[in-house]
């Protein structure tokens, strides 16, 4: 039986949403591990995704940061793909080599960003939500960006994205009523915010499929290229 893939869920308000519906038409199995868990041994595990969180990636004053790095570390090491979202994309450029550091201005809303690899991020609005930006990591690839800063990079079987594919409208609801802040420094409204997700769901859903099974694909490839033996 093959072992489920991790995904480290850092804040209540911040689940797995499309990234579990992708999961389950896909027949893979995910082993969420809830904010405050325990964290497993990565090794062996198809992936493992890092989500988005209210914390900022590099704040190491932040009681669970060194844990979740020393296990994204131990992926790294072993050969297992990383999906890092949003705050998850930060600390895997960390991880990786690169810096995390607070944006000129906070990106929150449906934004679109410029797609230098449409077959991995395909192009088109995405939910964005963040006051900080991560930098690549040293002999990554970038494939997408905004004014604001890089939004994807990929590196081997690993790959971080600034936006967020898993959020669906309805959490991106629950954010701007719960972090009404956030939603001023992102220069938009509640408003606008709720309007943007009626209007983007459905294409939001389809992009982030693509971008689950072309980060998907490449973990399997990973994987059959470590099974092949030496020689």
């Amino acid at each position: 039986m093959t072992a489920a893939a991790l995904v480290l869920e850092h804040d209540q308000d911040a689940p797995a949403g499309l990234l579990g519906a992708w999961a389950r038409s896909r027949d893979v199995a995910l082993e969420v591990v809830p904010a405050g868990g325990a964290l497993p041994d990565p090794d062996g595990r198809p992936f493992v995704v890092s989500l988005g969180a209210e914390a900022s990636a590099f704040d190491d004053t932040v009681p669970w940061l060194a844990a979740e790095r020393a296990l994204l570390d131990r992926a790294v090491q072993v050969g297992v793909p990383v999906l890092g979202i949003c705050f998850g994309g930060q600390h895997l450029a960390r991880v990786l080599g690169g810096s995390v550091e607070r944006a000129p201005r906070g990106e929150v809303g449906w934004l679109d960003v410029e797609s230098l690899a449409p077959d991995v991020v395909p192009p088109g609005p995405w939910l964005q939500w963040h006051r900080d930006r991560f930098t690549v990591p040293p002999g990554a690839e970038l494939l997408a960006r905004s004014p604001v800063g890089p939004q994807a990079f990929r590196q081997g079987p690993h790959l971080g994205v600034q936006f967020h594919p898993e959020v669906t409208p309805a959490i991106a609801l629950d954010w701007g009523r719960t972090y009404p802040e956030s939603v001023g420094e992102g220069l938009t409204t509640l408003d606008e915010v709720q309007r943007g997700g009626v209007a983007h769901a459905a294409g939001a859903a389809e992009r982030a499929f693509l971008l689950f099974d072309a980060f998907l694909a490449s973990a399997r490839s990973q994987s059959r290229m470590s099974a092949q033996p030496l020689g």
